[in-house]
């Protein structure tokens, strides 16, 4: 009984710590957009691909991926020469950040994390959210926050793209204390447009995403080819192996 109740300890502290993550991953009670499957989409990723570069991989480092394994979404070895490098790398270089470690500190404190993994550590559906969720606060430092992830120390890099935003608050009788307000959010408010329409930023997002998801494991689909495969070989195999244990034993009573 004894063993059984220290079991059942390690499952709800285990349990605890999921609800944990998956809270503080969502920015508390936000709900998270599902981000559109385009990791099979070749053309996304490659758009991917340059936003990542363009707008990423000046403060984040991908030191998990050679510029040249980039030819598996289709690109050439000059396409990646004249659309993504800029500063003498070399394509079999590595992703490495622009910034220096020196800089990254004086201006934020720390070094930004490198983002090789960061779609298999965070999820593809809050990455979608965090992107498309900035808006502007004259409050932070940086002028920026995000609803996925509030007081957030990185600024809005895609201000240019999406425009600048504010996020719209109203007061509202807490549901549990009559005798209380709370400030719901309810949208955002426009301030002045981007380059982007709404919705072709948002898609400009599922592209990054997309390729965030793909560079986190680039060969994912060859592995679920291969496994299509292998799961119809164990098939045919145990109808095979059935049938010749009924063959074998037909006679044996």
């Amino acid at each position: 009984m004894k063993m059984k109740k220290i079991i059942w300890k390690m499952f709800g502290g285990v349990a605890a710590l999921l609800a944990m993550n998956v809270a503080l991953a969502a920015g508390g009670n936000f709900p998270l957009d599902k981000a559109p499957s385009r990791v099979n989409n070749e053309a996304a990723l490659q758009n991917g691909a340059k936003l990542f570069v363009n707008y990423c991989l000046n403060c984040h480092g991908a030191v998990s991926m050679r510029y040249n394994r980039l030819r598996d979404i289709g690109l050439t070895d000059e396409q990646i020469k004249q659309n993504l490098l800029f500063s003498g790398e070399k394509v079999g270089d590595l992703m490495n950040v622009a910034i220096s470690p020196k800089d990254a500190k004086a201006w934020f404190g720390a070094m930004p994390p490198d983002l090789s993994v960061i779609a298999r550590a965070k999820g593809v559906d809050y990455l979608y959210t965090y992107l498309r969720t900035y808006y502007q606060d004259d409050t932070k430092i940086t002028g920026w926050n995000n609803m996925a992830y509030p007081a957030v120390a990185m600024p809005n890099v895609f201000w240019e793209l999406q425009g600048i935003r504010k996020a719209k608050y109203v007061d509202e009788k807490d549901p549990h204390d009559a005798t209380k307000t709370i400030h719901v959010f309810k949208g955002f408010e426009q301030v002045t447009p981007g380059k982007l329409k709404p919705q072709e930023f948002d898609n400009a997002m599922g592209d990054l995403v997309a390729y965030l998801q793909w560079m986190g494991e680039p060969a994912q689909l060859d592995r679920k080819r291969l496994g299509v495969w292998v799961l119809m070989f164990l098939a045919i195999f145990t109808v095979l192996a059935w049938g010749l244990n009924k063959s074998y034993w037909k006679d044996i009573h």
